[in-house]
């Protein structure tokens, strides 16, 4: 929709909401390029050793991704700093990363200012998982669970 203006010329009104420019990079800017006489430039500047960072990084930050996930089993928020810093370590060095470390950094910041916002149930929330956690670990063991799930399966 264009609207005339008193000199004859026509001009469309602002945008509602999200707009992209041409050059737009999405909000996470451009590659960084490395530092002169630093580490990364001299990692980046040979192929082969540039394979071997990447699978590196890569291994590095998966085993940050599967602790996360290891410790989802406990309740509360100790999930999400070792899956925040999987994915920043691979946001170093893989775009794809970049945009998920992005979004996944806001839903913590979001969750964290909750739990702040809301102490008593959120510590009610951990205590409680965690009391939870030891009542099964406790009834396995008591009731030797594993060993009757054995019997029942013939192993």
């Amino acid at each position: 929709m264009t609207r005339s203006l008193a000199d004859g010329t026509a001009s469309t009104p602002p945008a509602r909401g999200a707009t992209r420019s041409p050059d737009s990079t999405g909000g996470l800017g451009q590659r960084r390029p490395p530092k002169p006489g630093s580490l990364r430039e001299k990692v980046h500047s040979k192929p082969g050793r540039l394979l071997a960072w990447r699978i590196g990084v890569f291994v590095v930050g998966l085993l940050f991704i599967l602790l996360g996930l290891a410790l989802t089993v406990l309740p509360g928020p100790l999930t999400i700093p070792p899956v925040l810093v999987g994915l920043w370590v691979w946001s170093t060095e893989f775009d794809w990363a970049r945009r998920v470390f992005a979004t996944f950094a806001r839903k913590g910041r979001d969750a964290w200012r909750h739990a702040e916002q809301h102490p008593v149930s959120s510590a009610a929330v951990t205590v409680g998982g965690l009391a939870a956690v030891a009542a099964v670990v406790w009834a396995v063991g008591h009731f030797d669970l594993v060993d009757r799930g054995r019997s029942a399966l013939g192993l």
